[in-house]
């Protein structure tokens, strides 16, 4: 099967993360993608809040959003020819999102197994000096049956 070229990678990652319905009900949207890499911005919306008392966006946005910068980065990384699922996602919470404030999750596939990817991703507010949350998660690797790098021999991994 012919490798895809790097520009088709990053489309395929970005209509990946404009099809799913979380994404869009978040306002989650896609400003940087190459080469696994990807950078992803949710902005802030009420209906997001998870403390009244402090207008502070809810942990579970904030994870959702790390979550699928992640599999964005991992689409799109050289050796990741196709789609990914979680496996597996520790966040540790750094210190609440200020409140009034949009989120940018950056995140980074850094290594890439037969059929496993590994990503690290970071949170910020409009305070880039302070994480508001780190991400180091694993993800599937699908490969199309037959993929020479699935298996040496040329069968299914």
């Amino acid at each position: 099967m012919a490798e895809l070229s790097d520009q088709m990678k990053d489309q395929l990652a970005r209509h990946f993360m404009e099809a799913i319905p979380h994404a869009r009900s978040l306002g989650m949207a896609l400003t940087l993608i190459e080469n696994g890499v990807a950078e992803t911005t949710m902005p802030y919306d009420k209906k997001l809040i998870g403390d009244p008392s402090t207008g502070v966006i809810h942990g579970g946005a904030v994870s959702a959003l790390m979550d699928t910068c992640c599999g964005a980065a991992v689409m799109s990384h050289p050796d990741s020819p196709l789609g990914t699922a979680t496996i597996d996602l520790r966040i540790d919470y750094m210190r609440p999102a200020t409140a009034g404030q949009a989120l940018l999750a950056h995140a980074e596939c850094y290594h890439v197994t037969r059929s496993i990817a590994f990503v690290r991703a970071t949170a910020y507010d409009e305070d880039r000096s302070r994480p508001v949350a780190t991400v180091t998660g694993a993800f599937t690797v699908e490969r199309p049956p037959n993929d020479a790098k699935a298996d040496p021999a040329g069968g299914q991994a």
